[in-house]
C-alpha cells in the first residue's frame, strides 16, 4: 500500500456527526469497549512475574525489562504510532494493533529464554496496544471538543479500569490451567473483542450540524501546531517532565506491586475479608484507576487541568507514604494501593486533554503520540531501575521516598509554573489564530 492510498483510507475514514455509526456516544461505547481490552497487557502484568521467574530463571529486574519494553513500544515511540494513525483508517489501525496483542499473549505462552519474552510480550503487545490508545484518543478529541476532559477519561478510565474483568480469572486460570494455557486462551479472547470494536471506528468530518446537547458541536479545526512547531516549545517539555516524574510512581505500583507485597510480607496465602490479597489489591487498583480518570477529567473540565494537577499529584505522594508506613498490614495494603492508584492514573485524561487544547486537534493523534514517550520513561524509572534499586539496598524505602519528591514537585511545577505558562501561550495563540 503506497502513501496516496493511505491518505485515501485516512480520508475516507471520517463521518459528519449524524452519519451512521458516527454518533459521538458510539464511538466513546466502542473506545471504551477497545481500551478495556488492551488493559490487561500493562495492568495484569503483576500476576506473570512470579510464574515467569520460575520457569524462566532470572532475577527481577532482569524480567522487569519485559514490563520496560512493552512501555517503551508502547509509549516511546508514540510519534511513529501517531504517524502511522494519521494514514490508516482508524477502524484498520485499531484493527492491527488488536491482532498484535492477541499474537503477543499466544507467542509468549510458547517462550523458553527472555529474550524471546522480551520481543513477544515487550514488543509486540507493546505496539499493538499503542496503536489502539492512540486511535482511540484521537477520536475522542475530535469528537467532544465541548468535554474532551470527560471524553478522554472516559476512554482513559477504561484502560485503568478494564482489567478488573480479567484479573481473578487470569489468577485462576493460572492456578488451575498453567501460564501457557492462559495466555493463549486469553490472547485470542482480547484480539476478537478489539478487532470487532475497531470495526465500528470512524473519525469525525468537520461538522454542518450540532448534535445533542453541545456533546459535539460543530468543529470549525483550526491550524494548531503540528510536532516540529510543538517540540520548539517550553511548554511540551514542561508537561512532558511533569507526565514522567508522576507516571514513574504509578508505573512502579504497576510493575512491582507483587515484589512490594513480597516485602510488606503479603504472601500468597494472606487474605483479606476471604479474598486472596494480591488478586485483590490489583482488582481495586483497577477500579480507582478506572474511575480516577473520568472523574478528574470532569473536575478539570470545570475548574481547570492544573489545579486538578495539584490536588491529584499531592494525593499520590500522600498515599505513597501511607503505604510505606502501613503496608505490612493487610488490609491497608489493600486500599492504600488503591489510593495510589486513583492518585496517578488521572495523567492519561488530563494531559491528552491538556495537549489539545494548548496545540489544537488537527495534528491529535501525532502530538499525542510524542507525550505518550513520557510514559516510557516513567517505565524504565519505575520499572527496571527500581528492581535494580532495590536489589542493591533490599529495601523499598529510599525508592518510595524519591517517588513522593517526585510527586510534590510535579505538583507544585504544574500550579506555580505550568499554569501560567499555558495561559499566556493560548493567549497569543488565539490571537494568532491557532487555536
Amino acid at each position: 500500500m503506497n502513501a496516496s492510498s493511505l491518505s485515501a483510507e485516512a480520508a475516507v475514514d471520517t463521518a459528519p456527526h449524524k452519519a451512521a455509526g458516527g454518533a459521538p456516544w458510539v464511538q466513546l461505547v466502542l473506545g471504551m469497549v477497545a481500551m478495556m481490552a488492551i488493559s490487561s497487557p500493562q495492568y495484569v502484568w503483576a500476576l506473570f512475574v512470579q510464574p515467569l521467574q520460575t520457569s524462566l530463571g532470572v532475577s527481577l529486574s532482569a524480567l522487569q525489562v519485559t514490563f520496560a519494553l512493552f512501555s517503551i513500544f508502547q509509549c516511546g515511540i508514540g510519534p511513529v504510532h501517531g504517524e502511522l494513525a494519521s494514514r490508516f483508517s482508524s477502524r484498520t489501525f485499531a484493527a492491527m494493533g488488536g491482532l498484535l496483542v492477541g499474537l503477543s499473549w499466544v507467542s509468549s505462552a510458547y517462550v523458553t529464554s527472555l529474550p524471546w519474552l522480551y520481543l513477544t510480550y515487550g514488543v509486540l503487545s507493546g505496539i499493538g496496544t499503542g496503536w489502539v490508545y492512540v486511535a482511540v484518543v484521537e477520536l475522542m478529541v475530535q469528537w467532544f471538543p465541548a468535554r474532551r476532559g470527560f471524553a478522554v477519561g472516559m476512554v482513559a478510565g477504561c484502560y485503568g479500569f478494564g482489567a478488573i474483568v480479567t484479573t481473578f480469572p487470569i489468577a485462576a486460570s493460572i492456578r488451575d490451567n498453567g501460564l501457557q494455557k492462559t495466555l493463549v486462551v486469553f490472547g485470542i479472547a482480547l484480539a476478537v473483542i478489539i478487532v470487532l470494536a475497531a470495526l465500528g471506528m470512524k473519525r469525525v468530518a468537520a461538522a454542518k450540524d450540532p448534535v445533542g446537547a453541545g456533546l459535539a458541536a460543530p468543529i470549525p479545526v483550526a491550524p494548531g501546531y503540528a510536532p516540529r512547531e510543538m517540540l520548539k516549545t517550553p511548554l511540551f517539555w514542561l508537561m512532558f517532565l511533569i507526565m514522567a516524574m508522576v507516571a514513574t510512581g504509578g508505573l512502579m505500583a504497576i510493575s512491582q506491586l507483587g515484589a512490594l507485597a513480597k516485602h510488606f510480607g503479603i504472601s500468597g496465602e494472606t487474605a483479606v475479608m476471604g479474598m486472596a490479597a494480591l488478586p485483590l489489591a490489583l482488582t481495586l487498583d483497577r477500579i480507582a484507576n478506572g474511575l480516577t480518570r473520568p472523574f478528574f477529567g470532569w473536575v478539570s473540565d470545570r475548574i481547570g487541568r492544573e489545579p486538578t494537577m495539584l490536588a491529584a499529584f499531592m494525593l499520590e505522594a500522600f498515599a505513597i507514604l501511607m503505604l510505606l508506613k502501613f503496608g505490612t498490614n493487610p488490609l491497608a495494603f489493600v486500599l492504600l494501593s488503591a489510593v495510589v492508584f486513583f492518585g496517578w492514573g488521572e495523567i492519561y485524561s488530563l494531559f491528552p486533554s491538556l495537549q489539545a487544547d494548548v496545540f489544537g486537534v488537527r495534528h491529535a493523534a501525532k502530538n499525542f503520540g510524542y507525550l505518550l514517550i513520557a510514559t516510557a520513561v516513567g517505565s524504565i524509572l519505575g520499572g527496571p531501575l527500581a528492581a535494580l534499586l532495590y536489589e542493591k539496598t533490599r529495601s523499598w524505602d529510599l525508592i518510595i521516598y524519591i517517588i513522593v519528591v517526585m510527586d510534590i514537585a510535579a505538583a507544585l511545577l504544574s500550579i506555580w509554573v505550568l499554569k501560567p505558562l499555558r495561559v499566556r501561550w493560548m493567549a497569543q495563540a488565539r490571537q494568532d489564530g491557532r487555536l
